[in-house]
C-alpha cells in the first residue's frame, strides 16, 4: 500500500482543531492499515517527525428516511502526535 493510499482525507472538527495546539493530528485512514503504516505515510507526505499513532475504529450510525433504514459507513481515525517544534503546513492555512 502507498502513503497516499493510507491517509484518505484529513478530519476537520472542533475538537481536532483543539488537538492541534498539542501537536495532534487527525486523519480518515484506510481500515486495513496499521499504526506503523500510517506513521510513514504522515512523515513520507508532509515531511515531519511522528511521535505516537493513536486509531479508533468508527462504527457508522443507523440512520432514518421515513420508513426507509440506512447506514452510514465504518471508518478508522488515527490521531497522529508530532514530534516537538514539528506542524503540518496543510492545516495553517
Amino acid at each position: 500500500m502507498e502513503a497516499r493510499d493510507i491517509l484518505i482525507r484529513p478530519l476537520i472538527t472542533e475538537t481536532s482543531t483543539a488537538l492541534m495546539e498539542e501537536g495532534k493530528y487527525v486523519f480518515v485512514v484506510d481500515k486495513k492499515a496499521n499504526k506503523t503504516q500510517i506513521a510513514k505515510a504522515v512523515a513520507d507526505i508532509f515531511s515531519v517527525k511522528v511521535e505516537a499513532v493513536n486509531t479508533i475504529n468508527v462504527m457508522g450510525k443507523v440512520k432514518r428516511l421515513g420508513r426507509n433504514v440506512g447506514r452510514r459507513s465504518d471508518y478508522k481515525k488515527a490521531i497522529v502526535k508530532l514530534a516537538q517544534g514539528e506542524s503540518i503546513q496543510f492545516f495553517e492555512a
